[in-house]
């Protein structure tokens, strides 16, 4: 679905060339990836050609530190989808059909419609964007994503003064995906949301890329949500649907185990997992006596996210 308008477009706002072809490559990109066969191997990660030459970085990157390794970055997942086990899903997630993609816009908005991807890129300006990934596990890394605003997206299709909740919903394959067909543990399809205010804010991507490649199926592709302050569970994988709510829905996780995985998320190094410490982290690809990070408020954001819970007790509604 594209839209159009009868309004004349400035000469200011016409797309440079150079940056449309950002957004073919990535289309052509993804359809390359249906012909690979499928391989569980560091090496594809590696050997890949970047997509991306002329990327800009974010103003909104951080200096966190040497970037993580891309062969652990790609290869060290959460995708319950398909494994419970990191690796495996390297192998199994190259089953994930992701040509022709679309996402469907629905809920409190003026623009309901199915998007292509193809679409939605066109009128994106891609950047890296250099994010700390802290995982809810007490592990983290440092990511470049290629990716842009959620809030681009947001105002494309306008909002009513109703919508207080942005919902995402993840593909469903169960044909590919083996623990969705078995219904293991968790309900399908995988379910996040954030709150509008955090949905709008500078810092929320959509994700298309990593490394200045395509994103690889096992993290993600062809979209996925990426939200810097917030434990790693609540950045969505191939979304398919985008819903604007009045009220908060219920998010998979928070579901499973509300007394474990709140709905906001946050990092927060004084609000513990009932199983472990948030006190500090493991950083993936740091030295063997590399001492254990600790871990920030916020993930280190604060400064840029704090204002969004200035009212409310951070234990109450982690």
């Amino acid at each position: 679905m594209i839209i159009k308008t009868q309004k004349s477009i400035p000469a200011s706002e016409i797309t440079d060339p150079s940056v449309f072809q950002q957004r073919r490559t990535i289309i052509k990109a993804m359809a390359a990836t249906m012909l690979l066969p499928s391989v569980n191997t560091m090496a594809s990660v590696t050997k890949a050609k970047p997509h991306w030459t002329n990327l800009t970085n974010s103003e909104l990157s951080g200096q966190f530190g040497p970037e993580t390794p891309a062969e652990i970055s790609s290869n060290y997942t959460n995708y319950y989808e398909f494994s419970f086990n990191k690796e495996d899903s390297t192998e199994l997630a190259q089953n994930l059909q992701t040509d022709n993609w679309s996402v469907e816009m629905t809920g409190e908005i003026e623009k309901p419609g199915i998007y292509h991807l193809e679409d939605i890129l066109s009128q994106q300006t891609l950047q890296e964007y250099i994010y700390r990934f802290r995982c809810v596990e007490a592990w983290s890394m440092v990511i470049p994503w290629v990716g842009f605003p959620l809030s681009a997206v947001i105002k494309t299709v306008k909002p009513l003064s109703t919508a207080r909740f942005v919902k995402f919903t993840t593909v469903y394959q169960p044909e590919v995906m083996p623990k969705q067909r078995i219904n293991a543990m968790l309900d399908w399809p995988y379910v996040e949301a954030l709150r509008m205010d955090e949905a709008m804010h500078p810092l929320t991507i959509l994700a298309v890329g990593m490394y200045g490649d395509v994103l690889p199926k096992q993290n993600g592709a062809p979209l996925r949500l990426v939200v810097p302050w917030k434990y790693g569970f609540k950045s969505i994988k191939a979304i398919t649907k985008i819903e604007f709510l009045k009220r908060g829905p219920l998010t998979t996780w928070n579901q499973f185990a509300p007394d474990e995985y709140g709905f906001y998320a946050n990092v927060n190094p004084s609000v513990p997992h009932p199983r472990w410490s948030q006190f500090s982290e493991r950083q993936l690809g740091s030295g063997f006596f590399t001492p254990r990070r600790e871990t920030e408020l916020f993930n280190g954001y604060g400064e840029q996210v704090a204002s969004l819970y200035g009212d409310m007790d951070l234990r109450h509604f982690f």
